[in-house]
């Protein structure tokens, strides 16, 4: 017989004293630390606790006594729901405060090397319909709140973001802000469309069903690419090689179906420059490895960037904030030729590179931009990206970064003068730390989408180079998310 759990406590008229990591707030009650989200320090509230350990506890605000005076009021009708934007409650300027204060602690707590002062956050001019990419999912279950299920609201089909602890339901979305109005009238109009005519939505469960998820894209030259995922309408064990063939022969995809909601969509908005359908068997959402098919216009659209333009294709990987990608590449290209005369052209080095956009961007400064990255289609675009451009002096290659980045490939492509690195949030593998630290360029600029890891590459590299410069940038307004750029020089 399994224990009862035991109800955990309500603490009442908590004042929220700081701004915590993963988007919440926190507070302190006696010697335990709560973590809240959707709350702004100032508020008091009383707070319903969902875990506890032995110093710490996470909860959820459920009456407010007083709202902060800092408190700004969520633009979104999903606020509190959907997580995403978790920091709407929060003036556009305290999100900055305190997203470089998140970069300073992480680099003197875990750093421990010896810092510049930090330049201010460079904020987004944007803080409404800046992204350029919205993914959204289709299911055949909506999420319902706990109100709800108790009142016995029956689920239906739903397009939207999928929320955490319920991988097969989506939050169904009737307004995104994050981007151009144009994502809302297309997906208000996709869920009605597929009501109206009784399509099927996808059913992860059971791993079937006819719409599966759109994939929206917009450019600053006013380009749309739309990507339309269809799943099979049964399901079928991928692990039998008759059922692998069935699949890959699309018996199981209704395509007279999709052409026709793909053309439907196509009159209804003609905005659309690029409209696009891949049909994914697929356990996961993902589709790099699929065939995307292009229905009607280009299979690409194009991004524009100072003199450059660079070609999006459906799996290309692109800055989600076009306008603030500029100014962290601005920030990075400043770096690497700070105190570079014009006549000098460093041999530079561009570590996941992606689809080489800072590669070409630095390029008219340098003799010659090395890009290395994992995924090979990324590479693919880059060189495409070059051609595009007339750049002629980049070469990229695709590989895992500590088994590409070696002695021997720096002796024989040339020693770097500059090392432009930009990580997952994993950081930098220990292996390419110590072949940067052999290659010992003038100069490393570091852009990370991870303060904590980043701190952590820093301290590897303390033993040859200081930290010269930091210079954070914000790519995601009211998220938690921070970028920083950091210069370092060689001792």
């Amino acid at each position: 017989m399994s224990r009862k759990r035991k109800e955990l406590p309500i603490l009442e008229q908590v004042t929220i004293t700081d701004v915590a990591a993963e988007g919440k707030a926190l507070a302190r009650v006696d010697d335990l630390v709560v973590f809240v989200p959707f709350v702004v320090p100032g508020d008091i509230v009383d707070l319903k606790l969902t875990k506890k350990k032995h110093h710490y506890a996470e909860a959820e605000a459920i009456h407010f006594h007083k709202r902060s005076e800092l408190r700004a009021e969520p633009f979104c009708p999903h606020f509190g729901i959907c997580g995403g934007c978790k920091w709407q409650c929060l003036p556009y300027e305290e999100q900055l405060r305190w997203k470089q204060r998140q970069v300073m602690d992480a680099l003197q707590r875990i750093g421990k090397v010896e810092l510049p002062e930090c330049q201010h956050i460079l904020g987004s001019q944007k803080t409404r319909e800046y992204r350029n990419k919205l993914d959204f999912g289709c299911s055949n279950k909506q999420w319902l709140t706990a109100e709800q299920l108790r009142e016995g609201v029956p689920f239906e089909p739903g397009i939207g973001f999928h929320i955490s602890g319920a991988f097969d339901k989506v939050l169904p979305i009737s307004n995104c802000a994050l981007m151009d109005n144009l994502n809302n009238e297309i997906r208000n109009w996709l869920y009605e469309y597929a009501i109206n005519k009784n399509l099927t939505f996808y059913d992860l469960r059971a791993q079937q069903g006819f719409l599966r998820g759109i994939v929206m894209r917009n450019s600053l030259s006013g380009e749309w690419m739309i990507t339309v995922q269809f799943g099979p309408k049964s399901h079928v064990e991928a692990s039998k090689e008759a059922a692998e063939e069935e699949v890959r022969s699309e018996s199981l995809f209704d395509k007279a179906e999709a052409m026709q909601l793909l053309e439907a969509m196509h009159v209804q908005f003609p905005q659309i420059t690029s409209l696009m359908y891949v049909y994914n068997p697929k356990c996961n959402d993902t589709f790099g490895d699929l065939n995307v098919v292009p229905y009607f216009g280009t299979p690409y659209i194009y991004e524009l960037m100072e003199d450059l333009r660079f070609k999006v294709g459906p799996k290309s990987f692109y800055q989600t904030n076009t306008e603030q990608a500029y100014i962290l590449y601005k920030v990075a290209r400043d770096f690497a030729f700070e105190n570079t005369a014009d006549t000098e052209k460093p041999l530079v080095y561009d570590l996941y590179t992606g689809t080489g956009t800072i590669a070409n961007f630095v390029a008219r400064k340098a003799s010659k931009v090395i890009g290395i990255e994992y995924v090979p289609e990324a590479i693919e675009d880059a060189k495409i990206n070059s051609q595009l451009n007339d750049i002629n002096n980049t070469s990229f290659f695709a590989g895992d970064m500590k088994d590409i980045l070696t002695d021997e490939f720096i002796a024989e492509h040339g020693r770097p003068d500059v090392i432009i690195t930009d990580p997952p949030r994993a950081g930098m593998h220990g292996d390419v730390v110590d072949t940067i630290l052999r290659a010992a360029p003038q100069r490393i600029v570091y852009v990370s989408c991870n303060p904590a890891t980043q701190a952590r590459d820093l301290q590897l590299l303390d033993v040859a180079y200081r930290v010269a410069k930091i210079q954070p940038v914000d790519m995601f307004p009211h998220t938690q998310h921070v970028e920083n750029v950091v210069l370092l020089e060689k001792r």
